[in-house]
């Protein structure tokens, strides 16, 4: 039978969310615990991947299992085997066509600022600057973000296609916490850290509203930007049609 996990994880415990050979990452552990469930080597399938110090509340996986295990039992035997930085908020059969990435029809990453007094318990879950930001600049900046762009000079590594939506890009300040949610259709390596390292550097004013503009518009022109700290970064919320109801 096949099975779709949400998974939310303390990324700063882990290598990232890919296996990567001599590294705990957040596959590797997962895979381990559903291998000594099945008694044979699993494999996952992730939705996307998460960098070494981001975070999830709602990655997403599937695999395949050849016990007789309903999907309760299963989280509650998985817990038991992930824990402490790692938790499993549902698990779900699906049928077997479904595939975490390509039946995606939003993501949603949230980026956390500390505006208040630098706290270092807060170090590993949020980016803290050492400077004043000019947010409504920011606001200006992600205007220019939001619809379908080509987004090379703000993705990291080589594809064949760098185009993709953005459908929003929302501002929400609670107790000195900002948190800039970034929602679209998918979202390319580095992608959301290369486009709050943008912002950042508009509110710094060392580039303009224009430059961004243009790095937008002439993509074949390489235009060079901060990438934000990955500790702020959380996968939010990954959302699927009905095929999965």
């Amino acid at each position: 039978m096949k099975y779709l996990i949400s998974i939310s994880y303390d990324g700063s415990k882990f290598y990232g969310f890919q296996r990567l050979k001599g590294h705990d990452t957040v596959q590797k552990k997962i895979e381990e615990a559903l291998s000594i469930i099945a008694k044979e080597q699993i494999a996952i399938k992730g939705a996307g991947r998460t960098d070494r110090g981001v975070h999830a509340y709602d990655q997403k996986a599937t695999f395949n299992l050849n016990i007789n295990i309903d999907e309760e039992h299963l989280k509650l035997a998985l817990n038991s085997l992930v824990a402490p930085y790692i938790y499993i908020t549902d698990v779900r059969s699906v049928d077997d066509d479904f595939h975490p990435r390509f039946y995606v029809l939003k993501k949603e990453y949230i980026y956390k600022i500390n505006l208040g007094e630098y706290n270092p318990l807060l170090y590993d879950y949020m980016f803290e600057p050492n400077y004043k930001l000019n947010i409504d600049k920011m606001k200006e900046c992600a205007k220019i973000f939001k619809g379908v762009h080509n987004f090379k000079n703000f993705t990291s590594g080589e594809r064949d296609n760098y185009e993709c939506i953005i459908y929003d890009i929302e501002f929400i300040e609670t107790n000195n916490i900002l948190e800039i949610k970034f929602i679209g259709k998918s979202f390319y390596r580095y992608m959301v850290r290369n486009l709050v390292g943008a912002m950042l550097d508009v509110s710094n004013n060392k580039v303009s509203l224009e430059d961004i503009k243009e790095a937008l518009e002439h993509p074949e022109i390489k235009k060079q930007f901060k990438t934000a700290m990955p500790n702020g970064l959380y996968l939010n919320r990954i959302e699927y049609g009905s095929e999965i109801k």
